[in-house]
This record gives structure tokens, sequence and C-alpha cells, in this order.
């Protein structure tokens, strides 16, 4: 039964690897692009290039090094072409769930030591929570209650940089990419998977995106619905307020001033131990200066308090219909934990903050593989009985020689898997394979379900 496990997989990879090539150019490039997403998926710890050589060719490391080396940092190939076709290819196993509810906008960012590699400025770091040198790329997702995935990802590049002509030379920096805040470079992203038809959902956006009020209105323009997340001192009038035109607030005073019976207590979905639930109330809004000509239409203000908070803790700003049922609202704001998710997963099991190299065109094919090799777990789930503890997957690859260790690599005694490219605030609790003959190579719930991918030795 493993053995047919194994083999279906392997086929199921082969046919997936096979759909990608047809977007990739040169044939030539059909073997690295598969060597590559196998590595991303097989090697252990850090998924840089020469492991994944030393994964995908035990017998040939620096010849395999280098083939690999070319195809991500120099070979000229179309993220974008190749990201739409693993929207393609997994877009039906995601929507045999339900529809897609929601297109997701957000960045998450690359600690970098130094100032050479592409885009590293001191900013905000979203994974170290501070102000730092990283390097920072947006992202959009589609997602359902099912499964998530990104489909669009570019690096924001820092005016310091897109004004430095001789480091944009260096780093190979386009000449068509100029300057672009990181609200601009996702609404630039949202027309795109709009002309290029993707099914549209629900767009929803953290703070950092949700109080930029150009983002707002771009979205409305191209026809899309949004939950956007604001900050407190949001400025707004409670549309039902029609005694009191003049008067204005911010969300957190209208929050405040609002009765008792305008709260309701909500669950909106099954947590991994307990429902999860909270305060909330909605009221309608406008946002716009008062003069009648300026005003845009009502807005769903949605605040949440939970119990035994000394004040509302979160706002957002919808354009659902008004009647919209309560829980639904909620459950729509809430699906943005999907993709805090698949970050968690794409750094920690796939190894996309893990290129070591310093080019535009590098940093973008390494993210776009990172996705594809993704993108093909993503449509594995519902492969994976829902009554197992744990459903094995399996993707054979060559044995390493067993004094191989990748070039700065610690020694592996003094460091366990699990201690390696984790962020300590989001662990993944993984399945105890102490017991199996096996070597874990993925171990992610990949949002509802525990799945383990193996590789036999």
């Amino acid at each position: 039964m493993g053995r047919q496990v194994s083999e279906d997989s392997g086929s199921r990879f082969a046919t997936y690897v096979e759909g990608l090539t047809s977007v990739i150019g040169h044939a030539d490039r059909a073997a690295p692009l598969r060597d590559y997403c196998v590595g991303l998926l097989a090697a252990e710890g850090r998924k840089s290039v020469e492991p994944m050589a030393a994964v995908t060719a035990p017998a040939g490391v620096s010849a395999q090094h280098q083939k690999l080396l070319h195809f991500v940092a120099n070979a000229t190939w179309s993220d974008e072409r190749l990201l739409a076709k693993v929207c393609e290819m997994v877009l039906p196993a995601i929507e045999r769930h339900g529809p897609i509810e929601a297109w997701i906008i957000d960045d998450t960012s690359y600690p970098k030591q130094g100032t050479h590699s592409v885009g590293v400025h001191h900013q905000y770091c979203g994974q170290l929570g501070k102000q730092a040198n990283c390097q920072v790329a947006v992202t959009l997702s589609i997602a359902n209650h099912h499964a998530s995935l990104p489909i669009a990802y570019r690096l924001y590049l820092p005016k310091a940089w897109a004004q430095d002509a001789a480091r944009r030379k260096k780093a190979h920096v386009p000449e068509a990419i100029k300057f672009k805040t990181k609200p601009q470079i996702a609404l630039e992203q949202i027309r795109e998977a709009c002309a290029a038809g993707v099914p549209r959902g629900v767009v929803l956006m953290d703070a950092s995106y949700g109080a930029n009020s150009v983002l707002r209105a771009g979205v409305s323009a191209l026809g899309l619905c949004y939950v956007a997340a604001i900050v407190s001192t949001v400025i707004v009038r409670a549309a039902y307020d029609r005694d009191a035109q003049e008067q204005r607030m911010s969300v957190k005073e209208l929050a405040l001033g609002l009765p008792k019976h305008a709260w309701r207590t909500i669950t909106w979905r099954e947590g991994s131990a307990v429902k999860l639930r909270s305060r909330f109330a909605r009221v309608q809004v406008r946002t716009a200066p008062i003069r009648r000509a300026a005003e845009r239409a009502e807005e769903t203000l949605l605040i949440e308090w939970p119990e035994g908070e000394a004040e509302p803790t979160k706002y957002w700003l919808a354009t659902l219909d008004k009647k919209i049922s309560f829980r639904r609202l909620v459950d729509i704001a809430k699906m943005r934990w999907r993709i805090e998710r698949d970050y968690q997963d794409l750094k920690q099991e796939i190894g996309l903050g893990h290129y070591e190299g310093r080019g535009w065109p590098g940093f973008h094919h390494h993210g776009t593989l990172c996705i594809a090799a993704y993108g093909f777990l993503v449509s594995e789930q519902e492969t994976i009985p829902p009554s197992a503890a744990r459903s094995s997957r399996m993707l054979t690859k060559p044995t390493i020689p067993s004094s191989y260790r990748p070039r700065g690599a610690p020694d592996p005694a003094s460091a366990s898997r699990a201690q390696l490219d984790r962020d300590p605030a989001s662990q993944i609790d993984c399945c105890d394979h102490a017991n199996l003959a096996t070597v874990p190579v993925l171990c992610t719930p990949l949002h509802t379900k525990h799945t383990s991918y193996l590789v036999t030795q």
C-alpha cells in the first residue's frame, strides 16, 4: 500500500511539473525545474542551492549545483507565466471544495545582513516585529475555507534602491521597475489578477494596507468588494446619524459610544482545540468629507471588542452587502489567517526565505518556485483520508552520502531540524516520526490536515 501511495504521488508530481514545463521556455530547463522543486520538498534544513543539489544529484553535486544556480539566478523565464500556470493547475483542487471567497493582500519579510542583496533596507520587519535590515515581498493570494495559494509575488524596492542606478545595475533590476509603495504594488497585482480572469473574491487586507484610502478606492473601482482592517484613528461619520451631519469622530470614539445592545458574541470558526469567538458590533459609516458631492457610499464598520479587554482591539471597513449576516461578515474578515499560515509553511517547510543570491531575477525565481512546490502540496490535500492521523505521501530521492554536509552548515548533532529556520512565535507542532524508517521532509498541517511528506531511503 505504501509503495502504491508513493507511485501515485510521484506520478501526480511528474504530471504537475510537466504542466509547469510547458511555460518555462527552453526544453533544457525542464530538468532543473523538476530538480529545484524536488529539492525544495526533499532537502532538510536550509533550502539553498547546494543542499538541493546534493538531494537531487548526490553523485554529481558540483555540476548539479551549477545547473540549479544558473536556472534560478540567470535563466530568463517568466515568473508571471509560471505563477499563472500554478494557479491554473491548483485552482480546480481548491474549487472542488467551494468557490474562491477571498483575495488576500499582504507582505512578508526576510531579515538580511549587509546591504548588497536586492531591496535590503532598514525597514519594518514583520518576522522580527521591529525595524531591521530586511527584504519585503508583497503577495496576493486566493482562498476559500479549504485552502489558499499565493498567485503574485513582488519584491518591494525601497526608494533608496529605486533611485540608485549603480546598485540597480549590479542587482539586475529591470529598467521598467520604478519605485512603488506596497499598496501600489498590491493594487497592481489585483488589477493583473482581474485582467487574467482569476475567480473573484472579497479583497482582504490588514491595517497597513486597509488604512490606505487610495487602495480601497482602487479596489472598489475594479468592481471588487473588500474587508479592510483599519487603525483606530480613522475618521468616520455614522451614516444613521441624520441629525448630526457635521459630527465626525474616530472609529474608536464611535465604538466606545455604542450602546450595550449593539454588541454580539459571534463564533466564526472551529479552532484546533476550542471554538473561536469574540464580541463584535457593526454600524454603517461614511469615511469621506461631509460635503455631499465628495462623500463615498456607506460602508460597514466592523468592530471587535473581546470580553475582558479595556477597549476595542480591531476595526474593519467592509463594502459587502449590508444585509449580509453578521456571522458571515465576521467569518470573511477573519479569513486573513490563511495568509499567515501560508507564509509559515512556505518559510519553514519550503524555504521561501532561504535564497542566498543577491539579484532581482533570482529572488523572484526562487519565490516563484517555492510557490510552485507549495501549490503541489495544496493540490494533494484532498488525497489524504480525513480519518488519517498520519498520512504519508512519498517522493523518492537518491541516497545522500552520509558524510555530506553543505558548506557552512552546522554539525547536525548540535542542532535538530526543528531548531532550524523556525520563527519561535509561530511554531507548527509536527507528528512524531521517531519510530518510522523514513526521513521526514515535510510535516505541515497545510491549513486543515496534519500531513506528512516523507522520503524513502
